[in-house]
C-alpha cells in the first residue's frame, strides 16, 4: 500500500545557532525522499501565524549546509503564547494543508511545539541553541561552532593579555546556563571559570584569592572565563583589579557566537537529528523531541524532555580545578 503524502512544515525559532541551515536541509531532502511536500515557515511561530510560507524542495536547499544563521530566519513571537495565537497558527497550517510541523530551536521552541500540538497539529522539535541546556540531550545544534568560536577568541586575548601582564574577564554566552563558560574554561586553560549554577556570596573572594596566588608564584597573566548568567563582567573586572592590584580587562565576547560557518559535528548531527524528526512524522507520532544521548539519536515526548533538569557535568566540573590549581 502507497504512504499517503503529507505536507511537512519546518520552522526556526528563538536564538540562531550555527548548524540550522544543515537541519532545514536535512528536513527538506528526507522528506522528498519519503515522497512528501515541504513548506518553509519563515520567521518562527510569527510568520505560521502570519501565514509566511514557502514551497521548498531538493533544490531550494541546494549549498546552505556551510552557512551559519538561518535562511528562513527566526523570531519571538509574543502572539503565538496567546491561545488566541495559537489557535490561529494550528488553523493556518489546516488551511494549507500543513499534516506536522518540525520545529527548531531551544526549550521555548519546544514549548511552542507542545502548544501547536495540542490544537491538532502534529509536531517533532530537535534542539537547536548553542546553550547546551536542554536536559535529554547530550547535543544541541551550535554548541560546538560556539564553542569553538569562543575558544580561538579567547585564545587571542590570552595573547594580549600576557604582553601587557594583565588579567583578562571573558565572558561568554549561554543565558542561564554555564555550560560554554565551562568547556571554554578548559579548553583555554584558563584560571577561573564562573558559572550561574555554582554562583554564590563567597564566589568573588574565591576568584581574587586565586588570582593573587598565581600572581604570587609569578604567573603573569590571567585568564577568567564569565558565563553571561552570572552579572556583569566589567564590574567584575573592576572588581579583582580594586582587590588584586592586577590592571583588568573585561571582553564581552556576544553574538559572533552565535554567527559562521558550523563546524562539522553540527553539520551532521544536525542532519541527523532533523532527518529522524521526519521520520518520526512520517510514522504518524507527534509531541516528540529528537535527542542524542548515550552514543544514540533517540526521541522523547516533550513532557518528559521538559521535565528532565541539566546540571553541570560533575566530571568536568572537578576537571577544571584540577587543571587550575
Amino acid at each position: 500500500m502507497a504512504r499517503k503524502q503529507q505536507t511537512i512544515g519546518v520552522l526556526t525559532s528563538g536564538g540562531d545557532a550555527p548548524g540550522m541551515n544543515a537541519a532545514i536541509r536535512a528536513v527538506v531532502r528526507t522528506a522528498v525522499d519519503l515522497g512528501h511536500k515541504v513548506k518553509g515557515i519563515r520567521r518562527g511561530f510569527t510568520g505560521l501565524i502570519e501565514e509566511d510560507f514557502i514551497d521548498m524542495d531538493a533544490m531550494s536547499v541546494s549549498d546552505i549546509i556551510s552557512r551559519g544563521g538561518t535562511i528562513l530566519y527566526t523570531s519571538r513571537s509574543k502572539e503565538f503564547m496567546t491561545p488566541e495565537g495559537q489557535a490561529k497558527a494550528a488553523d493556518n497550517c489546516r488551511k494549507h494543508g500543513i499534516d506536522g510541523v518540525v520545529v527548531i530551536g531551544g526549550d521555548g521552541s519546544f514549548r511552542g511545539a507542545e502548544k501547536l500540538a495540542e490544537q491538532g497539529i502534529r509536531t517533532v522539535a530537535v534542539p537547536g541553541t548553542i546553550d547546551l541546556d536542554i536536559a535529554c540531550t547530550e547535543y544541541t545544534i551550535g554548541f560546538d561552532t560556539a564553542i569553538n568560536t569562543a575558544m580561538e577568541a579567547a585564545d587571542k586575548l590570552r595573547d594580549t593579555s600576557g604582553s601587557h601582564e594583565r588579567c583578562n574577564v571573558i565572558e561568554v554566552m549561554g543565558r542561564t546556563a554555564g555550560h560554554l563558560a565551562l568547556w571554554c574554561a578548559i579548553a583555554n586553560g584558563s584560571e577561573y571559570v564562573l558559572l550561574p549554577e555554582k554562583f554564590n556570596d563567597d564566589e568573588m573572594d574565591k576568584l581574587v584569592a586565586k588570582v593573587k596566588s598565581k600572581h604570587d608564584i609569578g604567573k603573569k597573566h590571567h585568564i577568567v572565563v564569565n558565563a553571561e548568567g552570572v552579572g556583569d563582567s566589567f564590574e567584575i573586572a573592576k572588581y579583582i583589579q580594586e582587590h588584586t592590584g592586577i590592571e583588568t580587562r573585561a571582553t564581552v565576547i556576544g553574538h559572533i557566537q552565535r554567527g559562521g560557518s558550523p563546524t562539522c559535528r553540527d553539520r551532521v548531527y544536525a542532519s541527523a537529528l532533523a532527518s529522524r524528526a521526519v521520520d518520526l512524522l512520517d510514522q504518524g507520532q507527534t509531541c516528540r523531541v529528537v535527542a542524542f544521548r548515550h552514543g544514540h539519536f533517540t526521541d522523547y515526548s516533550i513532557a518528559e524532555a521538559m521535565s528532565m533538569q541539566k546540571t553541570i557535568d560533575p566530571v568536568l566540573d572537578k576537571l577544571i580545578h584540577k587543571l587550575s590549581r
